[in-house]
This record gives structure tokens, sequence and C-alpha cells, in this order.
């Protein structure tokens, strides 16, 4: 009871809860209270925050705090979810405001969202397969596991402002987000990020915001700090998504693909969250880097009493690409075909058509097929994927390929602005938040090629504040060497065509007659007849004293173009600009006397369009290769029957240590991407996608069972060998 709280601990200010004013919150589908309203939809959902002078005020506050909970049922998985008599976990969706006409929640379900791919015929076509796998998947939700914690904090102040600091990977969201809940104007929300830690799309979402601005509301003119423990953050904070899967996969006699029927289930939790987004990037991409001309798939996004799902590095695709890269490996068993040889000659080509019918290109997709003739040779596969010893260990080789377009809002955009300093070196303001992606590294560099001078001379401002930086949609998707990366070479040439103009006046030329670099701007017939930046960008100084012009500041933006809506019926459309593709490989030994496996080695072959710094994209790469092993060798969230996460902190969730790691190996592809910035496409997801996968074709071939599910654990191998049944 909160009365109690408040008589009887010191130094509270104030204690907020949900409450039937609250407005619903969401950034496709509002279906989530800041605050649990009415009923509570997963174990750690928040129902009240305690704000008082001191931290230990604030938890002594808080335990005294009463919350009487009548039980409902408990929807712990996609069956019970789905069942006719499933105990709907929304009874009020078909009363929650879309933000998105794609996102439509069924009445009297648990599903919040699909979506359908329908592409050549699946009615009759399997009568032409030699060959047909038909396999069922499992994949649990997992953490991010950030080693900072979410946090935020916020202040009401005098002029009636919001202002909020947040570790948040989109800034301009959560002002669009918190202006709406409580109905102010954006430009009095000020959002403000600096360096957040780890984020991995777990900081993609809002949340701790809204209760953060909630309790700024309670106590105005007072700062509110909101940090949470560990298992604050891995029980109330959205994790990754669970996924379940039905696949049917048929190929002719020559191993090529004839069809593909595919039914996935996602676990979005209690809320929807981004998850619709998920479910459709899912349903986009559903083929693999593959030619498959007749294709079903349908793709929905399913309601549990598990805490809510958001954006996870490579945005579902290396869930849904585990359960399609092992049904080929099944496929190729029983067709008899070389796993590396039968993806190779489905290897989708220039020409050939995506699940949602768009035209393949060099250009918009790469090289897969170079990707896996570089595979096969720096994986050795030709030498054997699976040898017994003479101690008994098996070493085993899996592999998997991965494709991947963006999935970004259609009204996304990003802008730059470039200013100069007095000796001619340039400041870079974007909306790009820095959480070790590399994105504003990219950007300076190619500031810096593009303004031909010295990276050192491109000062990059790392700190994103809303009312002063220009807008970016989130720093989401891989996209800001694409989006961010286009405004801010648009800005550099602003700033070039500025500088060419005074130049002009000051040498006493045409701007087509002038060239530029080594910051100075010069006469193409004459180099040495030149003026020097540091002259230009605050105005041009006239030997009279005058000044003409005005100081250079470089304007850019960039929006997304040429992508809409899907086809409800079919599935036709375009919601990204481009696909990154690759292949990957796992060896693993391992002991069937005692049933465990190492790591040995692990291989990345990516068409990264173009170099823009070998040694940052090799790391990024190697760091996705490292989280994707770890994820599927033993990461879940565990719950109990009645949907009690049973590991919220880190002796019970099992990520992978140091001396477990592999040997990394990645190299690259370079088939430009036509337009993109210096032809490079994004990359910076793509090290995890297909790493379970590979894993998973790996140990399958070793202990001689499918292995259908994740996480790879000792444990679950003993039991899929039949050994653990009835013991």
């Amino acid at each position: 009871f909160l009365s109690l709280c408040l008589s009887a601990a010191p130094g509270v200010a104030a204690v907020v809860t949900g409450s039937h004013d609250n407005r619903l919150t969401g950034v496709l589908l509002q279906d989530r209270p800041p605050l649990a309203i009415g009923r509570v939809r997963y174990m750690g959902e928040p129902v009240a925050a305690v704000i008082a002078g001191t931290e230990a005020q604030a938890q002594a506050a808080a335990r005294l705090i009463e919350i009487e909970i009548e039980p409902l049922p408990c929807i712990g998985s996609i069956a019970q979810a789905t069942s006719d008599d499933a105990a709907i976990i929304h009874p009020d969706a078909k009363n929650y405001a879309s933000l998105v006409d794609d996102v439509k929640p069924e009445p009297g379900t648990n599903i919040a969202a699909s979506f359908r791919i329908r592409k050549g015929d699946t009615a009759t076509i399997w009568d032409k397969c030699a060959h047909v796998a038909h396999e069922r998947f499992f994949i649990p939700q997992a953490e991010h596991l950030a080693m900072e914690v979410r946090c935020a904090e916020s202040e009401l102040k005098a002029d009636g402002t919001m202002w909020i600091r947040s570790a948040t990977q989109s800034p301009f969201t959560v002002r669009k987000l918190v202006a709406g809940m409580l109905d102010m104007d954006p430009g009095m929300i000020q959002v403000e990020t600096t360096l957040l830690g780890g984020a991995f799309g777990g900081k993609s979402a809002v949340q701790l915001e809204y209760i953060a601005a909630l309790c700024a509301m309670a106590v105005p003119g007072r700062r509110v700090n909101l940090v949470l423990t560990r298992e604050q953050d891995m029980a109330s904070c959205p994790c990754k998504l669970g996924l379940e899967a039905d696949i049917k996969l048929g190929c002719d006699a020559e191993g090529k693909f004839v069809a593909g029927e595919m039914t996935y289930w996602l676990d979005c939790g209690a809320y929807s969250d981004i998850s619709p987004n998920m479910s459709k990037a899912i349903a986009v991409d559903c083929s693999g880097p593959y030619r498959i001309d007749n294709l079903s798939c349908d793709s929905l996004c399913v309601y549990t009493n598990h805490t809510y799902s958001t954006a996870y590095r490579g945005f579902a695709h290396e869930a849904y690409t585990y359960c399609l890269e092992r049904i080929i490996d099944v496929l190729a068993d029983m067709a008899g075909a070389d796993p590396m040889t039968m993806r190779r000659v489905n290897a989708i080509m220039p020409g050939n058509y995506s699940p949602t019918q768009v035209e393949i290109t060099l250009s918009n997709a790469g090289n897969i097929a170079a990707c896996i003739d570089g595979l096969k040779q720096i994986c050795r596969w030709n030498e054997g994927f699976c040898q017994a010893f003479p101690n008994g260990k098996i070493r085993a080789k899996g592999l998997g390929c991965f494709w991947k377009t963006p999935n970004p809002s259609l009204d996304a955009s990003a802008g730059a602005v470039i200013t100069f300093n007095p000796d001619g070196s340039c400041n870079l303001l974007t909306g790009v938040v820095e959480m070790g992606n590399a994105g504003k590294t990219h950007l300076c560099q190619m500031v810096a090629e593009k303004l031909r001078m010295d990276y050192d001379r491109v000062h990059v401002v790392m700190s994103v504040d809303t009312r002063t930086t220009p807008e970016y949609f989130k720093t989401v998707a891989s996209l800001s060497s694409f989006l961010a990366g286009r405004a801010a070479l648009n800005a550099a040439d602003d700033a070039i065509r500025h500088m060419k103009k005074l130049a002009a006046i000051a040498l006493r030329c045409e701007t087509d007659e002038l060239d530029y670099g080594e910051e100075r701007v010069f006469l193409i017939s004459n180099p040495k007849f030149a003026i020097g930046y540091q002259d230009l960008v605050g105005g041009l100084a006239m030997q009279d004293g005058n000044n003409l012009g005005q100081p250079v500041i470089g304007r850019g933006s960039s929006v997304m173009r040429h992508i809409g809506a899907l086809s409800e019926d079919t599935g036709k459309g375009k919601v990204g600009h481009a696909w990154t593709v690759g292949a990957q490989a796992v060896e693993v030994e391992y002991d069937p006397g005692d049933m465990s496996y190492r790591l040995l080695n692990a291989w990345t072959v990516i068409d990264a369009g173009a170099i823009i710094d070998e040694a940052s994209m090799r790391s990024m790469i190697m760091g996705g290769m490292s989280m994707g092993l770890s994820m599927a060798r033993g990461e879940m969230c565990a719950y109990s029957p009645d949907c009690l996460m049973e590991n919220t902190s880190m002796r019970t969730y099992k990520a992978s240590h140091i001396g477990e790691e592999p040997r990394y190996q990645v190299e690259f592809v370079t088939t430009p991407q036509l337009d993109a910035p210096f032809a490079a496409r994004s990359y910076t997801e793509h090290g995890i996608i297909a790493m379970p996968a590979a894993l998973g074709n790996a140990l399958s071939r070793a202990v001689g069972k499918k292995l259908n599910m994740l996480p790879l654990t000792n444990e679950s191998l003993w039991i899929a060998s039949g050994k653990g049944v009835g013991q």
C-alpha cells in the first residue's frame, strides 16, 4: 500500500504508479503502459517508481510497497498462445492505436501482427521435388547483456522543458514518444545522449525514459536519476525475441531448390515494441540468399507472458537463419549432396528475384557465390568436414550463409552539419550515437576523404542533443554509413561549393576552373595559385578590410528512397535499399565420451562492397561472430511453468567466457554498392547472423543427430543423443 510507503519511509518525495489516466505507449502499436495498469503481463514489469533524496532511501521505501495481484492464466509458449482456448493477454487489443499501417492485431487472439509472402506456386509444385525435408525448430529468448546497464535521468525545468539524458540508441525517438505520452510539444522535450556503452539493439527501445519523465513530472525542478541493477536490467527491460518455426523445403534431383513453405512464430513477449518489424524482416528475407521460385511464408508476432522483446543484433535474422540453414543441411543429407555445393548451386544471382519480388543485381545484393567460394577455400572444406580421430574425438565443420536488408521507417532520414575552425579544420555534427560500432569513425573518415584533408583534422562531436543536433532516425539497422554517410557527404559537398565560390572571387576566376585538396582551393591550370581553407571558412577578408561572403557551414541531409509497404496478399514490395551477404563456418571438436565440445575455428567471408577501415571492420565482424557463438552455446531466458524468469543474474545466465573462443578469420569480397557512400555496404550487425547455424550444422554432423534447437549446451547434446531419456 502506497500510504504505508509514504508515511513510514524517510526522504520520499513522491511515488509514481500506473493509472488509467496514463497513456499507452509503443513505437509501432500502442499496447504498453510505462507502469503497469490493471494487470501485470510479465515478471519484471515495472509497477511503481519511488523518488527519494538518496538511493538508499528509495530502495528502503520500495521494499515497503505492497502489491495485491490476482493470478491470471499464464501463457508460457507459442503453443499455449495460439491454441483455440488460449487466454488472451491483451483483451483490448482492438482498441490499441497503430502508428503504422501494416501492424494489425487480430482481436480475440494473441497475434500482435502478421506478414505473408506468396511467390510462385506452393500448392501443386511439391510433386516435382525429388527430396523434401520438413522440420520444426525452437529458439528461446536471450539477453542483450551489454556490460553497461540501462539508465536515464530527467528534470522538468522551470521553463517547462522536459530534459532527459539517456543511454539510448534513439534520442529522437525518445523525444517523439515521450512528447506523445506527456502531450507536450516535441520542442519542449530535450534529449541528450553521450557514450552509452554496449547496446546491440537493446537500447533502441524506449522504456526507462518514460518512467524517468513521469518521475520528473512528480517533482518539478529536481533531477531524477534512474539506474538499474543488473538483475533489474535482465528482468524488466526488453530482451531478444524467441522463435519457433515449421519449415518444408524441397529440391530436384540435381539439388536445386524447387519450393519452400515456412511458418515463423515470434515470441514477442508481453508487448509488441518493435517485434512486428522483426516479423516483417523475417518474411522479407525468408529465402536466405538463395533462389526459391515457389515460396510461401507466414510470419506471426505472438504475445506471451514472457519479457517483451526488442531489436537485437541481426534483427531476427540470426534466429530465422538458424532454422533455414539447418534444414538445408538436412535436405543435403537426404539428397546425398555436399552442403557447400548445395548452397553454391542455389545461390541467388543477378536476374533472380527476392521473396518480395525485387530483382537482384550485383549492386543491390552483392555476390553470395563469391562468398561461398571464398569460404570453401579458407576453411579447407575439401579436406573433409567430419573426421574421427583415434582418441575417439570427432572434428566437424558446419556452415551457413546469410543475407540481410534493413527494414527502416519509410520516413527514415539523417542530417549532418560541418562547421569550420579558424585554422581550417572542421567539426562534424550528426545524430549518430557512438556505441562501439565505428559509426562516427566511418563518417569522420568519409568527410576527411571528401574534403581531402587529414583524418585528424575532422573533429567529431560525440554527444547528441535533440535541440542542437541534426535529426537521425535511430542508430540501428547498420544504416549509419549509408544514410548518415550520405548526409555527411552532402554536407561536405555543400561546404566545398561555398569555399569554391569564395575562392573564385579571391583568385579571380570561375568556380569550374578550381579544384581543392590539402586544405587549399587552387587553380587547376596553376595549382600554386591557391588560397587555404583557413582564409575561406570565416568569409573572405578583402584588402580594404571589408569581409565578403559568410562563414562556411556545410549542411546535408538524406532520406530513404524507393522503399515502401508490402502488398498485404503477396508481400510484394521493397522495404530496404540493398542486402549484405556472406558465408560463415565453424569447426568443433566433439567428445562422444562425455558429450562435450570445444570450438576450434570460425570463418566469415562477407561482401562488404568496399573497405573503409579494414582493422575496425574485421574486429566488428569478429565481435559479432563471438556474440553469435555465445548465444548459440548457452544463452537463454529460462522461465518456470508460471512464467517467472529464473536466471536474472550473471551467475545463472550462461554467456561465453574468455578462453572459450575459437580462432577467427575474416575475409572480404568487394562488390560495389553503387548507391552507397564509397560503394560500401552495411556490415556491423552481420557477423552474428549465421554463426549459430554454422555451429548447429557442425554439431549435428558430429553427434549424428538433428539439433533443431538452441542453445547447444553439453546437456542438450546428451538429451539429443537419446542417452538422457528416462534418466
